[in-house]
């Protein structure tokens, strides 16, 4: 299907108000979309159905489910290109810097107590733009500039617009293989990612990937973990680490893997109850699916293998895979109306400044207004 095609079928789904969701998986030229074909809210539960998923940060909230069963999948191949305009939007902002900072220094404090290892702290920042935003057109300028990221545009009538664009794999399973990633620490891309870390960043980064690893000795074997690694994500720069194994039991394992893992000391902190609760308790406001993940659950598809057979020998012998790729929602947007609302945070630790910590939310949303700017 041509891109042309692709988006036109999109956008007359969303004109008549039908959910949707339209993504690139990491590191790929498809684009994908789930036009799901009534208007009712599926939820989660069990993570044995398929669709696509849709979490909340806070995990005794419900996750939302686009089934497979009751949309039409599209799929292309086509390069996304949208037109450059010379006129750019305009936008007034809510400035929280004073609350940021102090609760960065009540995250520190509790650290210092003794209370916690490690707490991301994170704000949200409304946009009041003349007029609304076009989200297929905010979702093409994503998709031209951020590959290597998971890039999607989600649509439920009774939720709301949800754009992203996450570096960040929560975790990846195709029949027995299991992947992850430890994500940790940002700055700045300047042209080279041959960069200095801080031994914050360090710290945090290794924090993450023990935590990770440890989680996962119980369900995975075979564990590997690679080292840790210099990754640019858009305008911005982190550090990695990718772990990989084998699962023990597959029954049941993605929900028990998710409980596990989500959240991730990566949007959450350590220890993750106490973190977690430390959130609830001092952002004063509602995260939402910021944080939460999202991705294909339980996808089945076609293979052949490859052998030198006949075709018609081949079609006997093809197999569905079953495969789930969920990320977490990072580098996020929600659209409503005339305002964006954009969601960043850091993590904290006991070597965090609340300045420096600013900053960093800062940056992060820059990137994504550099986005809004270049969609209009």
């Amino acid at each position: 299907m041509t891109s042309k095609d692709f988006f036109s079928y999109i956008s007359q789904h969303y004109n008549k108000n039908l959910p949707f969701v339209a993504y690139s998986l990491p590191n790929t030229f498809e684009t994908k979309a789930v036009l799901q074909k009534d208007k009712a809210l599926y939820k989660i539960e069990d993570y044995n159905e398929t669709g696509f998923v849709f979490a909340p940060f806070d995990i005794r909230k419900d996750a939302i489910l686009m089934p497979y069963s009751k949309s039409r999948t599209l799929l292309t191949l086509d390069d996304i290109v949208i037109e450059k305009e010379e006129e750019k939007v305009h936008f007034d902002i809510n400035n929280d810097e004073p609350h940021h900072l102090h609760l960065v220094e009540k995250g520190i404090e509790s650290i210092n107590k003794g209370e916690l290892q490690k707490v991301v702290l994170s704000r949200k920042e409304t946009l009041d733009l003349e007029f609304p935003l076009d989200p297929l057109k905010v979702f093409k300028t994503l998709l031209n500039n951020y590959n290597s990221a998971f890039v999607y545009c989600w649509y439920h009538p009774k939720v709301g617009m949800w754009l992203g664009a996450t570096p960040e794999t929560l975790l990846s399973v195709e029949r027995n293989r299991f992947s992850t990633m430890a994500l940790a620490g940002t700055q700045d891309y300047v042209g080279t990612l041959d960069v200095n870390w801080s031994s914050k960043e360090i710290e945090e980064q290794k924090m993450v990937s023990k935590y990770v690893e440890k989680v996962l000795q119980e369900h995975i074997k075979n564990i590997e973990v690679s080292e840790v690694q210099t990754v640019k994500a858009g305008k911005l720069l982190h550090l990695r680490t990718d772990i990989s194994g084998e699962l023990i039991d597959h029954s049941k394992s993605i929900q028990k893997l998710i409980l596990k893992l989500h959240p991730t000391p990566a949007v959450c902190g350590l220890p993750k109850i106490d973190a977690m609760q430390f959130i609830l308790d001092n952002e004063h406001y509602n995260r939402e699916f910021y944080s939460g993940f999202l991705g294909e659950l339980n996808k089945e598809t076609k293979v052949q293998p490859r052998s030198g057979r006949r075709n018609i020998e081949n079609t006997a012998y093809t197999f569905n895979k079953r495969s789930t790729n969920l990320f977490v929602n990072l580098r996020c947007m929600q659209l409503q109306g005339s305002k964006a609302i954009l969601y960043v945070g850091g993590g904290i630790t006991k070597d965090s400044n609340p300045e420096n910590e600013w900053l960093e939310t800062v940056n992060k949303t820059n990137t994504i207004k550099s986005v809004i700017t270049t969609s209009t």
